[in-house]
């Protein structure tokens, strides 16, 4: 099988073509041309390209289908080499604004979130994800691709920033060598120039795997998956909460080197009487004291078959108020995509069944 050619760092590939400078050349192709063949390469010379096509692959995922929100959000569904399919979302987080002159006065502002994992081990009560069970982790060049395609696909310049969440299917953490080799090659300078400190890794709280991050010093924001502030309801809707408890958890946040202009992310999915009272909220603000913290309260998105349901307007706002009151920073993340299939996993579920 040929070696995914996204998986190679910049200087990994100028240590593996000759001359060097023909490396930078590559990388311009990749990421700044979004070629999608070697023949498109025109400024190297012929042999070489049909050595690189020998060697490697550039196009290693196919995009299966695309489902369009009203708010300018757009999910993929992408099909990998051997089948198994991932998913990825282009979020709108600004839309284009003018000057009275009609010159542009801010350019659209994206998030993309993507996946790290064929499906999940860690089994969350409330994930669609989990349902289909882990098949494999993502490479490096697999993880890079998803934001390739999708800023082709979407005419979005090279010189164009976007902000990475690793909040997709799967955890990132139980696939770090992958996912930091990702991180690396995202903020390359010749390549997307994504810096680290746009991209966000976002974890169930393996506490082991949050203290090795750290120790990698590459300069990205840490989130908590948390939803729950006691070990006994957080055990029921994560089970990973056996090995890795609450405790373990803010003892490796306390340990993470955040920036000074940072605040390391707590995430709580807010359910409908499961963890959305105020008492929740007390408990809440008593653990993160001590802690540089923003919280991001999530609604809890409803998909068919599940027993959640969606927390009412007024409880997410006494919830976001009695923390902001009392000096803890809180934001209620804007929902995207409610009209299409939002939830993590339900795209890639959809085709498991045979629905799209």
């Amino acid at each position: 099988m040929k070696q995914i050619i996204q998986d190679l760092t910049k200087e990994e590939l100028a240590a593996k073509i000759k001359p060097a400078f023909r490396a930078k050349q590559i990388y311009d192709w990749i990421y700044h041309k979004y070629a999608v063949s070697f023949e498109e390469m025109k400024n190297l010379p012929k042999a070489m390209r049909e050595e690189l096509d020998a060697a490697y692959t550039l196009a290693p995922l196919k995009t299966v289908t695309v489902q369009d929100s009203m708010d300018g959000s757009r999910k993929y569904l992408f099909e990998l080499h051997d089948g198994h399919t991932v998913e990825a979302v282009l979020l709108l987080m600004r839309n284009r604004e003018y000057h009275e002159d009609g010159s542009v006065k801010h350019q659209e502002r994206y998030t993309v979130c993507i996946s790290s994992q064929v499906g999940c081990k860690v089994g969350c009560a409330f994930c669609l994800t989990a349902k289909g069970g882990f098949m494999r982790n993502l490479t490096a060049g697999e993880i890079v691709e998803q934001l390739r395609m999708i800023k082709k696909d979407n005419d979005i310049a090279a010189n164009r920033r976007v902000n990475i969440v690793f909040m997709g299917m799967g955890e990132p953490l139980d696939n770090l060598e992958a996912v930091a080799r990702s991180v690396k090659i995202f903020a390359e300078e010749e390549g997307m120039a994504i810096a680290p400190h746009r991209q966000t890794i976002s974890t169930s709280g393996l506490s082991s795997k949050i203290e090795k991050l750290g120790k990698m010093e590459l300069g990205v924001n840490l989130a908590i998956s948390l939803h729950a502030v006691d070990d006994e309801l957080r055990q029921q809707l994560m089970p990973i909460n056996k090995a890795y408890n609450i405790e373990s958890i803010i003892t490796a946040v306390k340990n993470f080197p955040v920036n000074d202009r940072k605040r390391v992310m707590f995430e709580y999915l807010v359910i409908k009487d499961v963890n959305d009272d105020i008492s929740a909220a007390k408990k809440l603000l008593s653990l993160l004291d001590g802690i540089k913290a923003k919280v991001n309260l999530i609604y809890f998105n409803p998909y068919g078959g599940t027993e959640f349901k969606r927390p009412t307007e007024d409880d997410m706002k006494a919830f976001q108020e009695y923390l902001t009151k009392r000096g803890l920073h809180c934001t209620i993340r804007e929902s995207k995509g409610l009209d299409i299939s939002a939830a993590c996993g339900q795209l890639r579920e959809q085709e498991l069944e045979g629905e799209i």
